[in-house]
């Protein structure tokens, strides 16, 4: 017996797998999806700006990395002894600036090769709501708790988003024209906004997404429902987190495997499990490494790693590597 309506995802035209190299931008929800497939050794670049809410602000630095714009001095400001960009997340933000300055411009220059050789991009919305700074009209990336009376709060229409991406989007195609792109709506409430706002806000991006899928065509671009599953099949408060707003790591597996299901290739799924296995192994810490047992088990590991690499050459496990190599010289001078 089935309790909960299961939402029916077609599967994608075209799929990720361990080949391919994939940028995440967006909220919070993007980095919690994105990190998973970091974990499982997947070619990933995850927000160069930090985490973006807006559909603005993630368009302006789409923009900024296409053209490799450096930032400078006059790009920065200064609050409280920190140097912090209006453009970026705090994690960027420095007590010297040219450290400020040196974080962004080396992730820009490293984002845009990146970017150039990408076979998917995947963007998550947050947020309709916008900042916008008042003596400058710039709509601003993070406030960094700047007074609210320095900026006006307002909601992007329909029509504002699809400009602005319909714009984008061929600016990205014309720098990589085999780039596909993947839309999908953060499940994360904003509850500042207000609960009737948020759900505005939430259809607001909902409508614009579909108009620009439909517009460009699921070839090029494509839909994933992660805000529906969440609000439909986990439909119940044990899915979030404490505040009741973030989603709980059950939550965010789940609606990762829904992702995984129509998103990456069989194989690399398979792969995938190969890669847990010896990401866990590499995280056991046993009571007595000097044994045979524990040496059989390192020895093991490192000839799973060289099947594995032998087979996918682009796999990464120089952490894993290391740490079984080092286990094996530890256990050799055990017993000299």
């Amino acid at each position: 017996m089935q309790f909960f309506t299961e939402i029916q995802i077609p599967e994608f035209q075209w799929k990720m797998d361990y080949s391919k190299s994939m940028m995440f931008f967006g909220s919070c929800f993007s980095e919690n999806i994105g990190q998973r497939l970091i974990d499982l050794k997947f070619k990933v670049d995850m927000n160069p700006f930090g985490i973006l809410y807006n559909p603005e602000s993630i368009a302006n630095s789409l923009k900024i990395i296409i053209e490799s714009r450096i930032f400078s001095e006059d790009d920065l400001f200064c609050d409280q002894g920190i140097w912090n960009s209006f453009y970026h997340h705090s994690r960027f933000s420095d007590v010297d600036q040219q450290a400020t300055l040196g974080k962004i411009n080396n992730r820009i220059l490293s984002s845009n090769e990146f970017l150039k050789k990408a076979d998917f991009l995947v963007i998550t919305f947050g947020t309709a709501w916008v900042y916008e700074l008042v003596k400058t009209g710039q709509i601003v990336s993070n406030c960094h708790k700047i007074p609210a009376s320095e900026f006006k709060r307002f909601r992007l229409e329909v029509s504002d988003i699809i400009n602005v991406y319909v714009e984008l989007l061929e600016q990205i195609w014309k720098f990589n024209p085999g780039l596909k792109v993947i839309f999908t709506v953060s499940p994360i409430r904003h509850w500042k906004d207000g609960a009737v706002e948020n759900q505005v806000s939430k259809a607001t991006l909902l409508l614009a997404i579909d108009l620009l899928v439909s517009r460009f065509g699921r070839q090029k671009c494509n839909y994933f429902p992660s805000y529906e599953l969440m609000m439909d099949e986990l439909r119940d408060y044990r899915f979030y987190a404490e505040d009741m707003l973030h989603l709980s790591p059950v939550a965010v597996d789940y609606i990762f495997e829904r992702f995984c299901q129509v998103a990456v290739t069989e194989e690399s799924l398979k792969v995938s499990k190969e890669v847990v296995k010896i990401l866990k192994a590499s995280m056991h810490r046993p009571f007595n490494n000097s044994t045979s047992e524990h040496n059989k088990f390192i020895q093991a590991n490192l000839l799973e790693i060289d099947k594995l690499t032998e087979r996918f050459p682009f796999l990464n496990f120089s952490v894993e590597r290391t740490y079984f190599e080092q286990e094996m010289e530890r256990f050799l001078n055990s017993e000299i």
